[in-house]
């Protein structure tokens, strides 16, 4: 049987950058998919590459303002009741993790790969000359809420010690800045080093980059084994079986579905999928014209030369895969609150999918265990765009014995055992 060097396992945004590292540092790659390329969470999410969101979601304080949501349906945060002891576990210990100290450990990994992505993605989309709409544009959190906004803008020390430099505006200046905005905005927080790409055509340029580079993507090849053995491992398909020195298992949300394959029975227990909806629109005029976040609702809105789109809400309600009409209708409900929009928006795009949530918000990038030819690089909650250039090339380093860019240690998956 002929040996593959490397297979990666997911043909999302994350799987495909570990490709274009890997092959970058001279591995021979080959990528197999479930689904087709981009097919979850990289075709839907809002696109935004943001080093200003290193805070973890497990934060203090929000266990409680987390409650008053939980059972609501169209808040920001909901739990589908139901009978399902890995999650309420899962909920009880990100409830515990809602601490100043594990919120600043988690803050600090997060940035690291955050600020290191960033630099990556603009290099990546210039060299490879990927056309995904990118824009250096910055980010801003809009508040109407004028306490929740004054939190923020005095609690902006931890993020400038990471090196993410943000500004103060005032809510009257901001209007007059941006017309799409309704009057009543309290104030808003600026993001200069944040960017924007459609990340759909971001995911397929870096398809297009790696079967450039030698790859092969083999789509609607779903994974059902994977075994270790001597000299590398041996994946099982219905297409048959495939051996390779080594495999990357870069599954996002579905990764903990194959924990027990590959020998790691705590990560099920360290993740959980989070349902993420959005609504993309044709091109709408009055748009705002920087990425923005409508912070007391939890929205983001995005616009490109293609597209507009709201999206965000976190929901667990397993992998449940229908669209809930309440929770989209939030999206739209919120953007009129804020935005000066027309009468009549053209028919959108609805849409869901599963964010990989892990227990302490940081990802999971490294070995199953040493000298294990097992590695993953999954649990990129939200981030999975943000951070998926900096993945790739810490993946490659650790896997090319190079020297990695930045400490990989906080992303290792024996902190979950």
């Amino acid at each position: 049987m002929a040996r593959e060097d490397v297979v990666v396992v997911g043909a999302g945004v994350i799987g495909l950058a570990c490709a274009v590292a890997l092959l970058e540092a001279g591995r021979g790659v080959r990528v197999l998919d479930a689904g087709r390329v981009a097919g979850g969470s990289s075709h839907g999410n809002c696109g935004t590459i943001t080093p200003s969101h290193a805070a973890p979601l497990a934060a203090p304080g929000m266990v409680l303002r987390a409650a008053r949501w939980m059972a609501t349906p169209d808040a920001p945060l909901y739990v589908h009741p139901r009978l399902d002891w890995n999650l309420w576990r899962w909920l009880l210990g990100y409830a515990g993790r809602c601490n100043a100290r594990d919120f600043e450990a988690s803050m600090r990994a997060k940035s690291a790969l955050l600020n290191d992505s960033r630099a990556r993605i603009e290099h990546w989309v210039g060299r490879h000359r990927i056309d995904c709409e990118f824009e250096a544009s910055g980010l801003d959190y809009v508040y109407r809420d004028r306490r929740a906004f004054e939190a923020m803008a005095g609690a902006l020390a931890p993020l400038h010690a990471l090196g993410v430099d943000a500004q103060v505006i005032d809510g009257g200046a901001y209007e007059r800045q941006e017309p799409a905005l309704r009057p009543g905005v309290a104030g808003v927080v600026r993001f200069d080093g944040d960017a924007v790409l459609r990340p759909d055509r971001y995911a397929h340029g870096l398809a297009d980059v790696a079967r450039r580079a030698g790859a092969r993507i083999d789509e609607h090849r779903e994974v059902t084994a994977v075994r270790t053995v001597a000299g590398g491992v041996e994946l099982q398909s219905a297409a048959g079986t495939l051996a390779a020195r080594e495999v990357v298992i870069a599954t996002g949300a579905w990764s903990a579905r194959l924990a027990r394959m590959v020998g790691i029975p705590a990560l099920a227990r360290a993740m959980q999928p989070g349902k993420g909806y959005s609504i993309t629109y044709p091109p709408v005029a009055g748009a705002p014209a920087r990425p923005i976040v409508l912070k007391d609702r939890q929205v983001c809105v995005t616009r490109w030369g293609s597209g507009f789109r709201l999206g965000s809400t976190m929901e667990f309600a397993g992998f449940d895969a229908s669209l809930n009409a309440r929770r989209l209708a939030a999206l739209e409900r919120a953007a009129r609150e804020y935005l000066v929009l027309p009468d009549g928006l053209p028919a959108g795009e609805p849409w869901m999918g599963w964010r990989p949530m892990s227990l302490d918000d940081a990802p999971i990038i490294g070995a199953l265990a040493p000298g294990s030819p097992v590695w993953l690089a999954t649990g990129h909650g939200m981030m999975g765009v943000s951070m998926s250039a900096g993945t790739g090339h810490l993946l490659a380093d650790l896997m090319t014995g190079r020297v990695p860019a930045i400490d990989p240690s906080p992303y290792r998956v024996e902190r979950l055992r």
